[in-house]
């Protein structure tokens, strides 16, 4: 759960995955960026707080890069 502004909303393993093997300090560690998101500094994840109201419209998308491919030889 985290609460944004007066409200409270339930953030999954499914739509959050990168919190899924973080630590709880680094889970805890969370913090406005601006005024629409939020962010945690040690996991490198920033969050728009619409995102949160609305989260189907806004599905997970991996995009593969070309660069990943050189990476992987």
């Amino acid at each position: 759960m985290l609460s944004v502004c007066g409200h409270d909303y339930f953030l999954s393993y499914n739509r959050i995955p990168w919190m899924r093997d973080a630590t709880i300090s680094n889970v805890l560690n969370v913090r406005m960026s601006g005024k629409n998101a939020i962010e945690w500094p040690a996991l490198n994840v920033d969050l728009e707080v619409e995102s949160l109201k609305h989260p189907e419209r806004y599905p997970l998308v991996i995009k593969s890069n070309p660069l990943d491919m050189v990476a992987a030889l």
